[in-house]
């Protein structure tokens, strides 16, 4: 329609403009929604036989975006909450869209109509005592990177920090004096201080020690003192558990991240009787409700207040089989 913006041109209005200008969105939800918007281009492309760049608005309607959707867990083979991160990035498109472009305003209102698909969601997974101090006890510290990489795991295991976090983390972030603290601007750039314990603050003092490599590095730089990027904590947390397995063959069954240090971290401070608004406050969330996820996994509470109340008086009874349709019915 003459007057109306292209698609390229909301398209890089949506990121400029809305992400960074509007929403200060950050650097990882930057860089979700270009992934997100770089696989929907490349469907496209294939699908409509177009170059993305020229691309209608119109040609980005419902039905693409269900197939696009049903591709990514068909042929990619992407959990529901991926899919579901996608199908975000291109709603929250579609929102300023309908600002920009109101002469769409159907084929906008049936993209924002379809439904995040539900999943199951499992039991949050964490480690315990014994595997986090086999984890510890895992870098060799008579090497640079080693010093480094125990210095990392211990800060993350304490301090429940992300992984954005823990990378983006300068050496003037840390206070060791006082009140010893981490200072990070956190998901939708809200600042928290996390305080460190004493045993934290002397590890974090003596690795702060350490020549550098060039000036203004991060906290724990890479080996040339730039960023270390998320790839390479995945691969160092991943080589640690590896020589850690040999101590704590509990290891070997679990898959461990970053996320699953963060997690840990809640999950000590849940165990030691600290309140549940207090962990939200720590981890940075948003809402009290995403800490009620490690209430659920906290078998040994439940075990605790099981063995307080009164065993209730069951008595076992009488095995009788069901009538049969009542049986398919209840088994519908």
């Amino acid at each position: 329609m003459t007057g109306q913006p292209t698609f390229p041109t909301l398209l890089e209005g949506f990121f400029t403009q809305r992400l960074m200008r509007q929403r200060q969105a950050s650097a990882h939800t930057i860089a979700s929604y270009r992934d997100a918007f770089r696989l929907l281009l490349q469907f496209a492309q294939k699908r409509l036989r177009k170059a993305p760049s020229t691309l209608a608005l119109e040609d980005i309607d419902a039905p693409l975006v269900v197939d696009f959707l049903d591709e990514l867990e068909k042929v990619r083979d992407v959990t529901s909450r991926t899919r579901n991160l996608r199908l975000t990035a291109i709603h929250s498109f579609f929102r300023y869209v309908a600002f920009e472009a109101p002469a769409r305003a159907a084929q906008i209102q049936r993209v924002l109509a379809i439904p995040a698909k539900r999943f199951a969601r499992a039991l949050v997974p964490f480690l315990s005592r014994q595997e986090v101090d086999a984890l510890l006890a895992a870098p060799d510290q008579r090497t640079w990177s080693g010093r480094r990489d125990h210095a990392l795991i211990l800060l993350a295991v304490q301090t429940g920090l992300r992984l954005s976090e823990l990378t983006g983390l300068q050496r003037q972030d840390v206070h060791l004096g006082t009140g010893a603290h981490v200072r990070v601007i956190g998901k939708g750039r809200k600042e928290r201080c996390t305080p460190l314990s004493k045993n934290t603050r002397t590890v974090l003092a003596a690795w702060m020690k350490e020549p550098l490599r060039v000036p203004d590095q991060p906290l724990f730089p890479n080996a040339r003192g730039g960023r270390l990027s998320a790839h390479g904590v995945h691969y160092l947390l991943a080589k640690h558990v590896a020589a850690a397995t040999s101590a704590c063959p509990s290891l070997k069954h679990k898959r461990v991240s970053p996320h699953v240090l963060r997690h840990t971290t809640a999950m000590d401070l849940l165990q030691q009787g600290v309140e549940q608004s207090v962990i939200a406050l720590w981890l940075g969330h948003e809402s009290i409700e995403t800490t009620q996820v490690y209430l659920d996994a906290n078998l040994e509470m439940k075990q605790r207040v099981l063995d307080t109340v009164t065993p209730l008086n069951g008595t076992p009874g009488r095995y009788r089989p069901d009538d049969k349709l009542l049986a398919f019915l209840r088994s519908l």
